[in-house]
């Protein structure tokens, strides 16, 4: 992990962009290693937040690209049903964006609002929201821990 360290903002970029695919990575231990090294701790959480959003948004447009139709026929998901959760996750779906920065299932979020092609503005206002909150949370567990 030290070597992130080691490319500056750029790895933390880099190593908070992948995070937020479906690669099992911890961008919140690079974000630990910056502080702990003595990065600007509001660039270090812009930065983090940036790339993990763009990582996100990645996700997102994958969804995009997706085919309901074929979803619907691998879960044998009934047509009213399906069309009920649609219509539901098209409104107020976009909401669900800010948890994507859970482990796991954070990475499958956008993915399914993407294939849901829910409203992308909304979806990625919420997710920047939900992705900034965790690291201005963990930078300041980091802090607490270090002093």
């Amino acid at each position: 992990m030290a070597e992130w360290i080691e490319y500056g903002y750029w790895g933390l970029f880099l190593a908070s962009f992948l995070a937020a695919t479906i690669l099992p990575f911890s961008s919140e231990a690079i974000l630990s290693l910056c502080v702990y090294s003595g990065f600007d701790i509001s660039l270090t959480i812009v930065v983090a937040s940036l790339g993990n959003w763009l990582g996100g948004l990645t996700g997102y447009y994958l969804g995009y690209l997706g085919k309901l139709e074929r979803i619907e026929k691998w879960l044998r998901i009934k047509p009213d049903k399906a069309i009920k959760s649609k219509e539901f996750l098209r409104t107020k779906g976009n909401a669900f964006a800010f948890f994507a920065f859970l482990p796991f299932l954070g990475d499958l979020i956008p993915i399914g609002l993407g294939l849901l092609r829910t409203n992308p503005y909304w979806m990625a206002l919420f997710m920047a929201a939900g992705k900034v909150c965790r690291y201005v949370v963990w930078a300041w567990l980091t802090l607490q821990a270090l002093s």
